[in-house]
């Protein structure tokens, strides 16, 4: 089908500012007149063309003061539209420091631009697509955009389809396009700007620590309060000093007595042995974990109405047998990979980033690998891109032999650009049937895809459930639930006849994205507005989701709010595998509370409460040791996956198996059947 466009919205733009620099000189003439009429009457009486009378720096001035008044205006509408749309813009009271950062931005491109014209539809666009997609994403992920997010955005572009995907590649490769359309290539300025530009970068790159010190002197920081960072700097500053942050913190790896620190910090009860990979025994059960996209309880949320419970009663009813169990997610919104990590490899995440991208780095004996070790088959299974959030580099070096992603599956019922969740299971079903009699013991990791935003449903599944006017996001979700959760308990009725014995746990990854700035919540009275201002219960509220355990023929067993990377410890202990690992790391002592760290801050789950710690002068004293923890395993975890691995050396040597597969290079050509 060919797509004709006889006048597109961009050419009709780019039309009225060529119209604009045609009369430029009327503009200019009127311009003179107003500010020198005793001139423009003796040119008028002459009747002499401006063009030819005008000096070229008077031109140049008038065409700058053009440039930038363009910006000025095009700054106020663009805070007027995100404030209206998403209710996102920075604090007014530093809107002149903005717009001035905003301003020298500006100007530097008009220095090479080739004309006014290319300029204002270049650089209209460019900062468009910045602050249009940071305010996407602090209204519906309650955080600005960081340094990460360009790095990710592929990642993200692979979420969508139609005209969501055709939109977002435009915000994308329009402002470049434009940006080269703009340059002045051949004219001397522009390299003497960009090699300005480049020497200016240059410094950002090579003293990172000293520039994010001054911004963060002048301009201040929280931690775990994004958005107010973005708010009291606007998104240039906000995006210069995070960058600054991002390559400051690409330091060395922990040192070998660093890590005897931290380790000490831990007082393990035992350190000898516990990361010995080489199996004992090989433990007699399968193991079926299943991660389920936006998992969530719907009928929290009050405000909306809804017409009827989204969770299927028999769903319903084993959560309760667990006595309504939770997992407590490093996320909100998005971002799987990094609970992903938490429950495989039994470490925290801490910073805002996918921690499969920037931080896994070497190989791990992390869960998959443990069990392989053991005689395990560790079969991995998640219908989106293979490549999406670096899993195929991150499932090789945490352990998994078999990685099955999209074309690895027939995509035989979507939902838009979602495979079913029960098309899903009886594809996985198909292929570890035969496995279930062989007596190789099996470790089936499934991650759900169904359950993404926009929450599609296909013809096959009508919506059934109605919510209050106003609430039409959490409807659609509410729908979505409806049937993940009875495709989840048809799938869980066959596994479990197939497979009595086995070990099945299943959660949610993290709480659904609803509307802007936590809207569909805070109609409910669960979370605040802004992140800032949550307080309490409702942290745990941000991020806690429902997690059942089937321990075989016991049925489900109550395990309490489980912080995400104390799964697998728990796992392990269900399984009555004893040999050591290093998810034991994360696991405190007894009578510890249970920590669950954030980017920022963490909080603690004390005598039936909650102990917020944001590292402010106002914390509770409680926080020192928790904090002592929090930075302790923050060292062990960048020590195994992206260091020099001291803290296996330092206690018990690896097996030999677990050597070779060290030594493997991390960048080695990815293959998805490892």
């Amino acid at each position: 089908m060919r797509l004709v466009v006889s006048r597109s919205g961009v050419v009709q733009l780019y039309d009225a500012i060529v119209t604009f620099q045609r009369h430029f000189d009327d503009i200019r003439l009127a311009f003179v007149r107003l500010i020198t009429p005793w001139t423009t009457r003796t040119l008028v009486a002459d009747n002499v063309k401006l063009s030819k009378l005008s000096h070229p720096i008077a031109r140049a001035t008038l065409a700058w003061a053009a440039a930038l008044l363009f910006v000025v205006i095009w700054y106020f509408a663009a805070q007027t539209a995100t404030g209206y749309v998403f209710d996102v813009k920075p604090w007014s009271s530093n809107y002149a420091r903005d717009l001035a950062a905003h301003l020298i931005i500006a100007a530097l491109l008009f220095a090479i631009a080739r004309s006014l014209p290319r300029f204002m539809l270049a650089t209209g666009v460019l900062l468009s697509a910045l602050t249009a997609g940071n305010a996407a994403k602090l209204s519906i992920l309650g955080a600005p955009v960081m340094p990460d997010d360009f790095v990710a955005a592929r990642n993200m572009l692979l979420l969508l389809d139609g005209w969501l995907l055709i939109g977002a590649v435009i915000l994308v490769v329009a402002p470049l396009l434009l940006l080269g359309w703009m340059i002045a290539w051949k004219h001397p300025r522009t390299w003497v700007g960009l090699g300005i530009a480049g020497v200016t970068l240059s410094l950002v790159v090579g003293y990172p620590g000293l520039v994010k010190t001054a911004l963060d002197k002048r301009f201040g920081n929280s931690v775990w309060n994004q958005p107010e960072n973005y708010q009291k700097r606007g998104l240039p500053i906000h995006l210069l000093q995070e960058t600054a942050r991002n390559l400051s913190r690409r330091v060395s790896p922990p040192t070998e007595a660093e890590v005897a620190d931290a380790l000490a910090d831990l007082a393990l009860p035992s350190q000898a042995g516990w990361v010995k990979v080489a199996a004992a025994t090989r433990p007699p059960r399968n193991l079926h974990l299943i991660v389920l996209e936006s998992f969530w309880d719907p009928a929290e949320l009050k405000a909306s109405k809804l017409s009827a419970d989204p969770l299927a009663p028999e769903f319903r009813a084993l959560w309760a047998a667990a006595q309504h169990s939770h997992l407590l997610a490093p996320v909100f919104g998005g971002y799987t990979a990094n609970t992903e990590l938490e429950v495989l490899c039994g470490f925290p995440v801490t910073a805002d980033n996918v921690y499969f991208e920037t931080g896994l780095k070497r190989n791990a004996p992390c869960l998959p690998r443990h069990l392989a070790e053991a005689g395990y088959h560790t079969q991995a299974s998640h219908p989106n891109a293979a490549s999406f959030w670096n899993r195929v580099n991150a499932y090789r070096r945490i352990g998994f032999e078999t990685y099955l992603a999209d074309k690895d599956f027939a995509m035989d019922d979507m939902n838009r650009a979602f495979l079913s969740d029960a098309s899903l299971y009886r594809q996985v079903l198909e292929r570890i049937e035969p496995e279930l009699s062989e007596g190789r013991p099996l470790f089936n990791y499934v991650l759900t895809y169904f359950g993404h935003l926009p929450y599609p449903l296909n013809d096959k599944r009508p919506a059934v459930i109605e919510a209050a006017e106003g609430h039409e996001v959490v409807a659609a979700y509410a729908n979505t639930l409806y049937y993940k959760s009875r495709e989840l308990m048809a799938f869980l009725a066959t596994l479990r006849a197939a497979d009595p014995d086995a070990l099945i746990v299943l959660f949610g990854d993290h709480l659904p994205a609803l509307q802007p700035n936590f809207g569909g919540y805070t109609e409910s009275g669960l979370l605040a507005k802004r992140r800032g201002e949550l307080e309490g219960e409702m942290f745990r509220t941000l991020v806690q989701t429902p997690l059942i355990v089937v321990d075989g023929k016991r049925g489900p067993v109550p395990v309490g709010d489980v912080p995400a990377y104390k799964l697998p410890g728990l796992v392990l202990d269900l399984l009555g595998d004893q040999r050591p690992s290093i998810m034991e790391l994360a696991t405190q002592a007894e009578g510890r509370a249970a920590i669950r760290p954030l980017p920022g801050m963490h909080f603690a789950l004390v005598d039936g409460g909650i102990r917020v710690c944001r590292g402010t002068e106002t914390d509770p004293q409680e926080c020192a040791e928790s904090s002592e923890w929090v930075r302790a395993i923050e060292t062990l975890r960048d020590d195994l996956l992206a260091g020099d691995q001291h803290s296996l050396l330092q206690i018990e040597a690896p097996s030999e198996s677990f050597r070779e597969a060290a030594v493997a290079p991390a960048d080695a050509t990815p293959e998805r059947y490892f």
